[in-house]
C-alpha cells in the first residue's frame, strides 16, 4: 500500500532524501532545463523541504565571488540559485547545510562561508574575512 508523503516515515522516504535531477527517463538535456522546472523524484528533499534540519548554513558574499560555479555543480540538492552562469542566492529552504559549496569554493576569502543558522545574512557578511596575502 503506498503512503501520501506527508506521513511517510524518514525510513520509507528514498536514501539520503537526496534531490535526483530527472525521474528516471532520459528524454531530455538536463543542462537545459532551470532546477525548478526539471522532474524531481517524489521523495526528494525539492519536495519534502527539508531546511528546517540545518544547524548551519550557507552565506554568500557576492563580492569576493567570481561565479565559478563550483558551489552549483557539487550542492547535492540543487539549492545554489544561479542563472546565466552567475550566482544568485542560496536555497535556504531546501539547503541542509551540509557545507559542500563552502569546501568547494576556491576564492580568497571564500565566497561562501557557514554560519549559525541564526546568524542573519547581514551580520555575517559584516564579520567576513579579508583577503589573505601569501606568506600570512
Amino acid at each position: 500500500m503506498n503512503k501520501p508523503i506527508s506521513e511517510m516515515g524518514w525510513d520509507e522516504l528514498v536514501p539520503g532524501a537526496a534531490l535526483y535531477t530527472f525521474d528516471g527517463s532520459i528524454d531530455y538535456n538536463i543542462a537545459e532545463i532551470q532546477p525548478e522546472d526539471r522532474k524531481y523524484s517524489e521523495t526528494s528533499s525539492k519536495s519534502m523541504s527539508v531546511g528546517d534540519w540545518r544547524v548551519i548554513k550557507p552565506v554568500w558574499n557576492s563580492e569576493t565571488c567570481i561565479d565559478c560555479q563550483n558551489c552549483w555543480i557539487f550542492c547535492p540538492d540543487t539549492s545554489i540559485i544561479a542563472r546565466n552562469k552567475e550566482m544568485k542566492g542560496v536555497d535556504y529552504e531546501h539547503c541542509k547545510g551540509c557545507g559542500l559549496c563552502v569546501s568547494v569554493c576556491p576564492t580568497n576569502p571564500k565566497s561562501l562561508l557557514m554560519f549559525n543558522e541564526f546568524v542573519t545574512v547581514e551580520e555575517a557578511l559584516s564579520q567576513w574575512p579579508v583577503k589573505q596575502k601569501k606568506g600570512e
